[in-house]
């Protein structure tokens, strides 16, 4: 990996983690666990939840040992892949590169929830009437991004032989 490429790693995922921290540090330092803030009626609120699970709070009731073995190691493991294969498309994927360091930062910073806090911060409720959107960060944003340009990338078989 060259330095334009380890250059575009930093920008994005950093860029990802320091303001997905910054926003979950302004939701906990400005609105009370479970307070909410009215954007648009009917459809966005700003809503201070913590996610003791993964994506739509999957395995939030399971036992905590189970979750912490998931979210932290298994995390873990993910990042390290999703590192490990950014190294090797980097030069000649730039757009796939783009969506695997999304991933790699919004990974990044929900791992720094669970070590900090045991859970993650959520707060970008949308909803139509009583039908909600679980409830997620910048950081689970950025991984959705990344993921669809990693699936653009595997439909079209956009990506090469490893």
């Amino acid at each position: 990996m060259g330095t334009k490429e380890l250059i575009r790693l930093i920008l994005v995922s950093g860029g990802i983690v320091l303001a997905d921290q910054a926003t979950k540090q302004v939701i906990r330092l400005h609105l009370a666990l479970y307070d909410y803030i009215v954007v648009v009626e009917n459809f966005f609120n700003i809503n201070h939840v913590l996610n003791p699970g993964g994506a739509f709070g999957l395995f939030a009731n399971g036992p905590p040992w189970v979750r912490k073995f998931i979210f932290l190691f298994l995390s873990s493991l993910v990042a390290l892949f999703i590192l490990w294969l950014y190294k090797k498309i980097a030069r000649e994927l730039v757009f796939l590169s783009v969506g695997l360091a999304m991933i790699f930062g919004g990974a990044i910073g929900n791992l720094i929830d669970r070590f900090r806090f045991g859970k993650v911060v959520d707060f970008l409720d949308f909803y139509y009437g009583t039908v909600h959107w679980p409830a997620f960060n910048i950081a689970d944003s950025a991984i959705c991004i990344g993921m669809g340009i990693l699936i653009y990338h595997g439909v079209f078989n956009k990506i090469p032989d490893l």
